[in-house]
């Protein structure tokens, strides 16, 4: 079954802004939240769903993905199964809803609550920083995609303690949550008796303890390092994109699971080519003998150069389209086309023998009915439309 719009779900536009977003979902989660919907599987998928759709368009960059390319390009944000709790990083706007009992809510309905079984807690709160890289790429680099490698620097595991933090080697079970990392009390709600997970305070969420920190990192278990990294950019990609290279990112403190990277994609501007989508345009001078008589032209192209045929007669501003010889698209075979705009130029400087031509040949051309017409950038906006 096809899976709904994420807007349509929300029901806010596809131009609402965050506020609105995080309004929608307040209300869908307070209508179908399972404390008010006791027993009732529809009320549960109904929460399920709108948790998911707040998930992707809370997300700038997760929403980005799903306006460009729908649910396609957002696939590889969950697991094999599809959405479940682990993938929600929104649980502060859910502490503003329910407060801090939510997470056991969400144990039955995503299986598995935030932080899964024993001892999961500890790499959820551990987990490292996403880092963000900026990377300019040329047109020709963009149209085939290409392969960089790059040096960042980012927090791997201390070599003094082997990243677990301590100086002896010696870690203990945290005693107030027995290696759980959460702590559960039961309170009463408006919707009546919750029971509310939160962070252990006495090993803020980790499960253990160490009591004695290593001296090279001070206990955190992991220090700054310049590594090289390669990202493999596919063709077709544009202005403003992000590429996620999963677990790349900042190790985690004391064993904790990496971050990721986020590469930001920058288009150089081309000396030649000026981009429309797939399509490129350039502009390409023609003397007037060339337009009156005609010719065959060697036009640049991303690749090398073509021939191209131009008829005798052809005016200034003319469009040519080049099939196949523009910007392969994203995540697939086809490519666009390469419009070439001719372009006629006037000689500025001219010797005797030539004055004496054109003055001949203005006798021709005062002959002619020469009149107005429509403009080249309407012809333009024909091709691209």
């Amino acid at each position: 079954m096809a899976k709904r719009d994420y807007y349509e779900i929300l029901g806010v536009p596809k131009d609402a802004d965050e506020g609105a977003i995080k309004k929608a979902y307040r209300k869908l989660a307070m209508q179908f939240h399972p404390d008010k919907n006791p027993d009732n599987k529809e009320a549960e998928e109904k929460f399920k769903e709108a948790s998911e759709a707040y998930e992707i368009l809370s997300d700038k960059e997760k929403r980005q993905l799903y306006d460009q390319y729908g649910h396609a390009g957002i696939e590889n944000q969950f697991g094999a199964g599809g959405f479940s709790w682990e993938n929600f990083t929104q649980r502060s706007d859910l502490n503003d809803i329910f407060g801090d009992g939510f997470s056991s809510i969400f144990e039955s309905l995503f299986g598995g609550g935030f932080g899964g079984g024993r001892g999961s807690s500890s790499r959820a709160s551990n987990r490292g920083e996403d880092l963000q890289i900026e990377l300019s790429l040329s047109l020709k680099e963009i149209a085939t995609g290409t392969e960089k490698k790059i040096k960042i620097g980012t927090k791997e595991a201390c070599d003094k303690c082997n990243g677990t933090g301590s100086a002896d080697g010696q870690v203990e079970t945290c005693s107030q949550c027995r290696g759980t990392g959460q702590v559960r009390q039961v309170r009463q709600s408006l919707f009546g008796q919750m029971q509310t997970v939160s962070e252990c305070p006495s090993c803020r969420g980790e499960g253990k303890i160490i009591k004695s920190k290593c001296t090279k990192c001070y206990g955190e278990g992991r220090m700054g390092k310049v590594k090289e990294i390669t990202v493999k950019i596919p063709a077709g990609v544009e202005e403003n994109q992000y590429i996620r290279l999963r677990g790349q990112g900042n190790m985690g403190p004391r064993g904790g699971t990496r971050g990721d990277i986020l590469v930001l994609i920058h288009e150089k501007q081309d000396d030649l080519f000026e981009r429309h989508g797939n399509d490129i345009l350039i502009e390409y001078p023609i003397s007037v003998s060339q337009a009156v008589l005609g010719d065959e032209i060697l036009v640049p192209t991303l690749t090398g150069k073509v021939k191209m045929k131009v008829p005798a007669g052809t005016q200034s501003g003319r469009l040519f389209r080049l099939k196949g010889q523009g910007i392969q698209g994203l995540n697939t075979y086809s490519k666009g086309d390469e419009i070439v705009k001719v372009v006629l130029v006037t000689p500025t400087k001219i010797n005797k023998e030539e004055t004496e031509l054109y003055t001949r040949l203005r006798e021709f051309d005062s002959k002619r009915d020469l009149k107005p017409g429509r403009g080249f950038f309407s012809k333009l906006r024909d091709y691209f439309s």
